[in-house]
Order: structure tokens, then C-alpha cells, then sequence
């Protein structure tokens, strides 16, 4: 994906108010040499943070007229308003190893004998894992196939196929769950009420001598 920044001079609270003012985010470009202060387009910017490769992907990144490879490091955004406030980007090259957060995507769920057979739900568990790779192999995503998935069964972190030189970060988490088939939920049925005892017939009244 591609985003133009504009190098920016003035630093502080008041400069980065007026410039959210004027539509546009200040922000940051730090890694591989000194940190450059940016400013981008405010709504340009809003509408790529909705989407999934911005967050998971090597971006091209367009500044003084040079295109550099960089990555979305973080990102803060106002209270209750739809607003973005600021945003940091890593440069990067091909030798670059990094940590980052990639998403998960599983496919043939609705093939898989737990659901097709024995109508079990997946839960999934993880939406997505933190990997190491160089900067030039980052997967926008990474895919994972439930089409063999049994009643009961768990997948876990080392059942994903990873691309190579590509680890997944645990934080000592000796290999998580990603996803598991569970067993539908048998409801049972309530007993049958029994039917009310008959009402007593009325007690014959003694008739008059």
C-alpha cells in the first residue's frame, strides 16, 4: 500500500493542535538514521487505518518526493471523536528483522467434519499472533485451514504453516490454542408436568326428614 507524508518543521502541543485544525495528523518516521517529523492528510489517512494490510503489511511510504519502506508502529486516536491524533511509522529494508502483529485467517470451517458432520461451533480463540521475520517476507495475513478439524480437537500456534525464515512469537506461551471445535450444547427436555389430580366431588348434602 501507498500513503504521501509532508515533512513538518514546527514541534509541540500548540503546532500539532493547528495543524489537526488545517485536516491534516502529525506524526513520526523514526528507525534507519534520524527521526522525521510528518504530517499527513487526515481523512486519507482515517480510511486506511480501516483497513487490515495498513496494519499487517510494508507500506510505501512517498516523502519529499522519495519512496521509503516503512511500517505502522502505532497510532493514538481522540476520546470519543473519530479522529486520528498522531501516528508513528519504522523505516525499514530487506535486512530488517521484526516483531509484529499479523492477523489470522481461517478458511474451510464450514467443510470441516466437526462442522459439516457433527455440526460442532469453532471457536476461535486467536485472532491473531505476533511473528519474527525479516521486513521484506512480512505476510499481510496468515491462513488457517480448518478443513480437517474433528469433534474436540484444538489447533494451536504449531499447526500454522508459517513462510519461511518466519517464527511466531509466544512470550514463553508454550504453544497456545488458536482454535477448537466444540460440541453442540444438548438442551434437555423439561419433564412433562404432571396433569392436575381431578377436583373433589361436593359433599352430598342430608336431605330434610
Amino acid at each position: 500500500m501507498k500513503f504521501v507524508a509532508f515533512e513538518r518543521t514546527q514541534q509541540g502541543t500548540g503546532a500539532s493542535r493547528r495543524l489537526r485544525n488545517t485536516g491534516k495528523v502529525p506524526g513520526i518516521v523514526f528507525g534507519a538514521g534520524a527521526a522525521t517529523m510528518i504530517e499527513l492528510d487526515h481523512n486519507a489517512l482515517f480510511h486506511a487505518l480501516k483497513k487490515e494490510a495498513f496494519h499487517s503489511s510494508l507500506l510505501d511510504m512517498e516523502l519529499n518526493g522519495k519512496s521509503e519502506k516503512v511500517l505502522l508502529r502505532d497510532y493514538q486516536m481522540h476520546a470519543f471523536r473519530p479522529a486520528v491524533l498522531h501516528v508513528d511509522f519504522q523505516r525499514v529494508d530487506a535486512t530488517t528483522r521484526i516483531n509484529k502483529k499479523v492477523p489470522l485467517h481461517f478458511t474451510n470451517e464450514e467443510n470441516s467434519p466437526a462442522v459439516k458432520t457433527d455440526k460442532c461451533g469453532v471457536n476461535h480463540v486467536m485472532a491473531e499472533v505476533e511473528i519474527n521475520c525479516l521486513a521484506s517476507q512480512l505476510p499481510e495475513f496468515l491462513t488457517v485451514d480448518l478443513g480437517e478439524l474433528v469433534k474436540g480437537q484444538s489447533l494451536h500456534v504449531n499447526d500454522i504453516k508459517l513462510p519461511k525464515d518466519t517464527k511466531v512469537v509466544t512470550h514463553g506461551k508454550p504453544n497456545p490454542v488458536i482454535a477448537v471445535a466444540t460440541p453442540p450444547v444438548v438442551e434437555e427436555e423439561a419433564p412433562a408436568a404432571a396433569a392436575p389430580a381431578p377436583a373433589p366431588a361436593p359433599a352430598k348434602g342430608k336431605g330434610k326428614k
